[in-house]
């Protein structure tokens, strides 16, 4: 398989903080990147230079705009050449692997996916092996793999314990690097998705910011200071005991009346089909509630109104600049937005301001550019600081 030299690697720190600065905000004038970074403009010279030799960032021109004039020279703003590497990101869920290719920004170019027939460590290393080199074929400048799995990660390298896939202590970065040749970067998946929303995503220049994801489990992710903020209890069942309900429904997964309990895909088909014996999917749930179908109109009614607590209590707590609520369960918002918003306010001080709460519709390729962002950010980062 071909993969690509790191001809500008390793970057020193002044020069990892200019690449960076141009990947997540890019394109910037030297001007406006100098000021961003409190350099003189000799620095950044010094600094820029190498990066723009090595094929790293670009001067661009820009639309519309006359060109910057500096020491007698026009200056074009600079960004970096995103098509210059490329990066894999694999989701694994129980049953699928979801694969993406990403440019250095992140943007998905291709999407491949298969099924999962198995759950043992080495046939699933195989199998991330063969979509790579399929996928190789037609982006041979590949620079790194990212994995996204849900459960407890270790030194972004070993499932240390992972619910879905019945796995503990799997070096499933190990197992892959060595099929493929390439850095193999593994974390949790609603960390990657965290990272990728705070670099390219609504966390993009935010200084506090949550991502909430509701689907088949809940999952948090906190940044303060412009950075994730890890947790060595990391998706050991965040939601299973935060209760919502003392008096709310008993699932098989959580508490009584937990986040989980009332939230999660599984357990809202579980409570229909407690109460009527027929199995609905979610999305039949949804349009039956939208329908004012009784049964399914009450749990999405108290799936809303738990949705509305948790925001709301997050929000006290942490008094972010903006919730991100993303994962397959978010059509909830669709039927029951309103009721969200309305236990939101209930639960919120009269004078509190709104909480600015996005949602994000998204799919298992959502997760997958996550996993690659984690290889973009080793790459530029370096393995240490990543």
């Amino acid at each position: 398989m071909t993969t690509v030299a790191d001809s500008w690697l390793p970057l020193s720190p002044g020069e990892r903080s200019v690449a960076i600065e141009v990947l997540v905000n890019g394109p910037l004038s030297r001007t406006e990147l100098a000021r961003r970074l409190d350099l003189s403009a000799g620095s950044l010279t010094r600094l820029t230079k190498p990066l723009i030799e090595s094929g790293l960032l670009i001067e661009v021109a820009e639309a519309g705009a006359p060109a910057e004039v500096r020491q007698g020279r026009p200056s074009q703003p600079l960004a970096v050449v995103a098509e210059s590497r490329s990066f894999i990101g694999f989701k694994i869920t129980e049953e699928m692997v979801y694969g993406v290719v990403t440019t250095l920004r992140s943007d998905i170019v291709a999407r491949h996916d298969r099924p999962l027939t198995t759950h043992d460590p080495a046939e699933v290393a195989d199998l991330l092996a063969e979509m790579t080199e399929e996928l190789a074929r037609a982006h041979p400048r590949l620079a790194g793999i990212g994995i996204g799995v849900g459960g407890l990660v270790e030194d972004r390298a070993v499932v240390g314990e992972s619910p879905f896939l019945r796995w503990r202590d799997v070096p499933l970065a190990g197992l892959v690097e060595e099929r493929t040749g390439l850095p193999v970067v593994v974390e949790n998946d609603v960390a990657a998705l965290v990272e990728a929303e705070t670099w390219f995503g609504a966390g993009r220049g935010l200084d506090r910011f949550v991502v909430l994801t509701i689907g088949a489990g809940i999952g948090y992710g906190l940044v303060l200071g412009g950075k994730r903020v890890p947790c060595a209890e990391e998706d050991r069942g965040f939601g299973r005991h935060w209760i919502i309900n003392p008096n709310g429904p008993l699932t098989p997964d959580g508490e009584r009346g937990s986040a989980v309990s009332l939230l999660t895909i599984s357990s809202i088909r579980y409570q229909v089909r407690a109460a009527t014996g027929r199995d609905r999917t979610y999305e039949e749930i949804l349009g039956l509630a939208a329908a004012g179908e009784p049964m399914a109109a009450r749990v999405i009614d108290e799936a809303a109104r738990a949705l509305g607590t948790l925001v709301a209590q997050i929000a006290n707590f942490a008094m972010p600049q903006k919730i991100l609520l993303a994962g397959e369960g978010v059509g909830l918002m669709d039927v029951a937005g309103d009721t969200v918003r309305e236990t939101i306010t209930a639960h919120r001080h009269p004078m509190a301001r709104p909480v600015p709460l996005e949602t994000k519709v998204s799919d298992f390729h959502d997760w997958a550019r996550g996993a690659a962002v984690l290889a973009i950010q080793v790459l530029v980062l370096g393995a240490a600081e990543a």
